[in-house]
């Protein structure tokens, strides 16, 4: 498992290369959900998300030797942007491999940051072609799978523990489980009172069927969302939320897409589905909530197009318009 020791390594490693990223609290957010809420803004991580610090330990944990043979990657979104942006910064050569229907903001980030794409008919092929990559020398770089991935997730926990020392609940939206697996253990080694929520899309349940099933198993994700769209999770994802998740809630893509809308009107922010699902989550759990409750929202990412968010709300009106 992910201890304490291996987060506080994964921050000393990243520190050079990363934001602190800011924490505020949020007066609209704390009248509606009657406790008091603050906002984690990984969102202003380098990337636009927290697959920054995890992509940055990981090819740093590799080493000079390993990282001259180069690196490849498979992502559809921001772990790609994660890979670009770290291989950019330390010279790394990079090769992501993403299918052709990833979002195209998401591959020229990628290629803009430094890394090649190399585009695959679909997710099955771009992690054949990662193989046949490996195969000749570059090593392997996991979106969540990954001890060092897990660790450097880790440590934005770290941070909101010293914003937030009286913390009593925090939700943490579930794709591959990476970012939850850092999370949990995290809160767990410093303040295991502490509650971890987690959400996912209910029309990308990975981590719901993993835990009714009691083993990893495979999904066909149906979310707007591409972020929260693992076909499903990691191992140590899996057993960490069995043992300390305090619920899993699943959310409609309409409430997320809601809650980014709420986002933007309330706080001046924009956060990706993946993100705005925190806000879902609490709405459906506020009466589990007391007064004196210490709430952090983790606004993992920003990477939605603009031209994404107006079609997504664009739906929230033709659904408000036919209720």
């Amino acid at each position: 498992m992910i201890t304490l020791a291996d987060i506080q390594a994964a921050a000393r490693n990243v520190a050079p290369y990363t934001n602190r990223t800011p924490q505020r609290s949020s007066a609209a957010l704390s009248e509606l959900l009657g406790c008091t809420v603050s906002l984690k803004l990984e969102m202003r991580q380098h990337s636009g998300s927290f697959k920054t610090r995890g992509a940055f330990h990981q090819m740093l944990a590799l080493g000079g030797e390993a990282l001259s043979r180069g690196v490849v990657a498979v992502s559809g979104g921001n772990f790609a942007r994660a890979v670009g942006y770290c291989s950019g910064a330390l010279g790394v050569d990079a090769i992501v491999c993403m299918p052709e229907n990833a979002p195209a903001a998401s591959i020229d980030a990628t290629r803009d940051y430094g890394a090649t794409v190399e585009l695959l008919p679909d997710a099955v092929a771009a992690f054949a072609r990662a193989d046949e990559y490996a195969a000749q020398g570059r090593s392997v770089l996991h979106p969540f799978d990954n001890r060092a991935q897990i660790a450097g997730n880790g440590v934005v926990a770290l941070e909101i523990l010293e914003d937030c020392p009286g913390l009593t609940d925090i939700i943490v939206s579930i794709g591959g489980g990476g970012l939850i697996a850092g999370i949990i253990a995290a809160v767990k080694a410093v303040k295991p009172t502490a509650r971890v929520w987690g959400v996912e899309p209910a029309a990308a349940p990975t981590m719901t069927a993993a835990l009714e099933a009691g083993e990893i198993v495979n999904i066909r994700p149906a979310s707007l969302s591409a972020t929260l769209s693992a076909p499903f999770v990691g191992r140590m994802a899996l057993d960490l939320c069995r043992e300390h998740l305090e619920d899993l809630i699943l959310a409609r893509d309409l409430d997320m897409i809601a809650a980014q809308q709420g986002f933007i009107r309330d706080e001046g922010l924009c956060p990706e589905l993946a993100a705005a699902s925190t806000l879902a989550a609490a709405d459906a759990i506020k009466g589990r909530l007391s007064a004196d409750s210490e709430l952090v929202l983790l606004i993992c990412g920003c990477n939605d197009s603009p031209e994404d968010v107006a079609r997504y709300a664009g739906l929230l009106d033709a659904e408000g318009n036919q209720a």
